[in-house]
């Protein structure tokens, strides 16, 4: 099976069921961030009408819609990958024979499991340390912060497992290294 992107590249996943619930993990990660972008949207619309029109204060709102679009940040990264959305400058692998093209693209995309494997883990260890400490925001609302922070280590984690699926993919040949079919 594959997807369709608005850059016209095919995500493939074949009949392999690790790739197929990653895909899934992923999309629905996605749904996810775009119902958190949504839904700051709708809370900065209701401030401004608390403010402006009201004539009134505002206490969570500003603080919740800055917490949502980074967690939607985080926990879209995975769906991004999947998608093939990030920027890719791919002049080396084009003009790389095929077996060096897999080579490079095994090797980058192992440097690049290792650096997430790392964000992860220190991401892990400050959601950790807020949960353990019970920090609070310094504001009125005093949201707990483990809740905010969680989207370190679940937005890390998801993108760390599709980049291990995109891996596993090429190396099991079933989408070419770079995305990049034969030239």
């Amino acid at each position: 099976m594959a997807g369709q992107i608005n850059s016209g590249a095919v995500v493939h996943v074949g009949d392999n069921l690790f790739l197929k619930l990653v895909a899934g993990l992923s999309t629905f990660a996605g749904w996810v961030s775009a119902a958190m972008i949504l839904s700051s949207v709708a809370i900065t619309c209701q401030m401004i009408f608390i403010r402006f029109v009201l004539n009134g204060s505002t206490i969570w709102q500003t603080e919740a819609v800055v917490y949502l679009v980074v967690s939607a940040t985080l926990i879209g990264l995975s769906y991004v990958q999947h998608m093939r959305g990030h920027v890719n400058v791919d002049l080396i692998p084009m003009s790389l024979p095929k077996r060096a093209r897999f080579v490079l693209s095994i090797f980058t995309m192992s440097l690049s499991i290792a650096i997430v494997a790392v964000m992860l883990w220190y991401g892990f260890d400050y959601w950790h340390f807020a949960w353990s400490r019970g920090w609070h925001s310094d504001t009125v609302w005093g949201v707990r912060l483990w809740i905010p922070y969680l989207s370190l280590p679940v937005g890390f984690a998801l993108l760390l497992l599709q980049m291990i699926a995109d891996l596993v993919a090429v190396v099991l040949k079933i989408e070419p290294p770079f995305g990049l079919g034969e030239i």
